[in-house]
């Protein structure tokens, strides 16, 4: 098969498009003919080998994808051969066919687009377990999120506000934030002009934000923290901008809480509440509250193009690969 070939560790441009064995289905696992896959900034990571998943070479990056169920191994039950799915992948997503065990895949609803399902698992799915099962957001709170308009960020944008939140965007510049205020954000700060801490504060009454959604990291966690109130929660997605380090007295005094949130790690640990989170996005999606925001759709040639995309910052919203 046709796909995105990695043969050793190192910079995305040592990336080819070759040839790989058409990947079987073990036992649980479903084989899908892939339509359509998501490009993440955890591809770069991956291929660079400083994921937690490290493949065997070759393989193939991607993290999710989306497409028509070939096969089902040996007790996979849950779909059948013609059914449309959207699916999390350890890794293969970057070729013409991909497996994953049949749990991490979910059934595409009708009226998506390929190409919009292709883009959904990883982002929504991240954002989601993070925001409502980790931080417990509610209705009325205000929720800050940065990187608003990447990737995640938009969905988090999106989340925020389907759970009745009110939510601040913030972005490295105005057309960024002129993308999250499209996708419902209440509010924008520009941190690469404004005071990060002290715009949220004029916003939030002097209160600080209930919670920090946060997949940048580097030098804005100084600011984000500060502008945390009292009793706030903290999400800690990625590390775009550097890894910080986070000084425990500063938790303690505002009785605030620093929170991680690995989508890897709930697929393994609670599997019901993924399910849980899966079905409450389709809803939203069937209901027009949430929708991705896919602003390339290339070939697998262009594939490091597109990391390269993600890696720049240049991009907002989702990109998508096509075989």
């Amino acid at each position: 098969m046709r796909a995105v070939v990695c043969e050793s560790w190192g910079p995305i441009e040592n990336l080819r498009l070759g040839d790989l064995p058409a990947p079987k289905p073990g036992p649980g696992e479903i084989l899908i003919d892939v339509e359509a896959t998501g490009v993440n900034f955890a591809d770069s990571i991956m291929i660079a080998g400083n994921y937690q998943t490290k493949p065997d070479f070759p393989f193939s990056p991607g993290l999710e994808t989306a497409g028509v169920v070939a096969a089902c191994g040996e007790g996979a039950t849950r779909f059948k051969p013609g059914d449309r799915v959207m699916a999390l992948l350890p890794y293969g997503g970057f070729a013409e066919h991909a497996v994953t065990v049949e749990t991490d895949a979910f059934a595409i609803p009708v009226g998506m687009s390929f190409e919009d399902a292709g883009a959904f698992p990883v982002s929504y799915l991240s954002s989601d377990v993070a925001i409502r099962w980790q931080a417990r957001l509610e209705g009325g709170e205000t929720m800050l999120v940065l990187g608003a308009a990447g990737g995640v960020g938009l969905t988090a944008v999106e989340i925020g506000k389907a759970v009745g939140a009110r939510v601040i965007a913030g972005a490295s510049s105005p057309e960024k934030l002129a993308v999250a205020k499209q996708r419902g954000a209440d509010e924008g700060i520009n941190y690469q002009t404004e005071d990060l801490k002290k715009r949220v504060m004029e916003l939030t009454d002097g209160k600080g934000a209930d919670v920090v959604y946060d997949p940048v990291g580097g030098t804005l966690f100084d600011s984000a923290l500060s502008s945390l109130g009292w009793g706030g929660r903290y999400l800690v997605i990625g590390f775009v901008g550097g890894i910080p380090k986070i000084p425990a007295n500063r938790i303690l005094v505002k009785h605030r809480a620093v929170l991680g949130s690995s989508l890897r790690y709930f697929r393994w640990h609670a599997p019901e509440k993924l399910q849980a989170s899966a079905d409450a996005l389709i809803a939203w999606y069937d209901q027009g509250r949430v929708k991705p925001l896919v602003t390339h759709t290339l070939s697998l040639d262009d594939a490091v193009d597109a990391i390269r995309l993600l890696t720049d910052r240049k991009a907002h919203g989702k990109i998508v690969l096509v075989p």
